[in-house]
């Protein structure tokens, strides 16, 4: 495989910037690259009360109980920025765990300087994807 295929359309400056990379700035492009591909729209961009769909990786999953009812609350990094997923009403949610990939769809909004998306639709993505 040549250098080309291996970097996509970055060329051999794109392998260089890989090699020096940290291990997180490598995934954090490689889920930068997965969501794009996935036709999701990168959390950097997403506007305030706008329904959107995105996609990338749980970095935690937490029980945060609200006003006297449970909720599940997950933070979703996407390689651009994070939101935080909640589920009212939900103790868990099978399948939902740390460092599980999703795609996640709903309105997004912003509390307390935190976006987050309430009730969103979820899809788990298949193991070998993560």
């Amino acid at each position: 495989m040549s250098v080309e295929e291996n970097t996509g359309r970055r060329g051999i400056w794109g392998a260089i910037t890989r090699w020096v990379a940290s291990d997180e700035e490598v995934e954090a492009e490689e889920l930068r690259d997965d969501a794009r591909e996935a036709g999701c729209q990168p959390l950097a961009d997403v506007q305030d009360r706008t329904t959107v769909r995105v996609r990338g990786v749980l970095q935690s999953v937490t029980l945060q109980p609200r006003m006297g009812t449970p909720a599940l609350e997950a933070d979703l990094y996407d390689g651009s920025g994070a939101v935080t997923l909640v589920w009212l009403g939900r103790r868990r949610i099978a399948g939902v765990s740390c460092g599980r990939r999703l795609v996640a769809t709903g309105r997004v909004a912003t509390l307390d300087g935190r976006r987050v998306m309430y009730n969103p639709r979820y899809e788990l993505l298949p193991a070998g994807m993560e």
